[in-house]
């Protein structure tokens, strides 16, 4: 029986968005937070979240304060990541008709805010299987809509037809502000993550 490892330090990428409600509920899990602002920031970390907020603005400042290619190359060498919404858009490796500066971690084509503006804004009870049987109170603000996925990543929600949270290996991404609830459940679930990455890399 193997041994059960730590929770990971987890950074919260803090130059735009949500972090801090992220941070909130990652602390009442008992996890160390760690707010990412500069490349030294970035040393240590065991997971990252990339939370809600402006993708545009976070793709220019990462680029502009020399921190999108360290944070590539650790997302890409397996460090496990959730992001949210913009979090989400940042992680695609398409948007369309936007060159914006992107991470490009998963193989998914992302619609900016394809359910509308913020007046267009909502709350669903959707299922996600790997939560549990009770359905999960997203909110949607500004939502991404992903409109394509690669056969490599699996799909762990939709509204509709719409996938609205995937996953590919270490890589965690929603079209919903999780963060925003009462329910732990999703970052729970990213954590347990984290643990299974941990346990199953070199």
């Amino acid at each position: 029986m193997s041994e059960a490892l730590p929770p990971p330090v987890v950074g919260i990428l803090a130059l735009q968005g949500a972090f801090r409600e992220h941070g909130k509920v990652l602390r009442s899990l008992g996890v160390q937070v760690v707010e990412v602002r500069q490349p030294r920031h970035l040393e240590g970390l065991g997971a990252i979240v990339l939370p809600g907020g402006e993708s545009t603005t976070m793709g220019k400042l990462l680029t502009d304060w020399d921190m999108m290619d360290p944070l590539r190359e650790r997302i890409l060498a397996g460090m496990p990541v959730y992001g949210s919404c913009a979090g989400l858009i940042l992680l695609c490796d398409r948007i369309e008709d936007s060159d914006q500066p992107r991470i490009g971690a998963l193989d998914a084509q992302v619609r900016r805010n394809g359910y509308g503006r913020q007046v267009d804004s909502f709350e669903a009870d959707i299922d996600i299987p790997v939560l549990g049987p009770e359905p999960f109170p997203a909110v949607f603000i500004r939502a991404p809509v992903l409109t394509g996925v690669g056969e490599g990543v699996t799909v762990l929600a939709r509204v509709g037809e719409q996938p609205v949270a995937v996953r590919q290996g270490s890589v965690l991404a929603s079209s919903f502000h999780p963060e925003l609830t009462s329910d732990a459940r999703f970052h729970r679930y990213f954590l347990n993550m984290c643990t299974e990455c941990g346990r199953t890399r070199p």
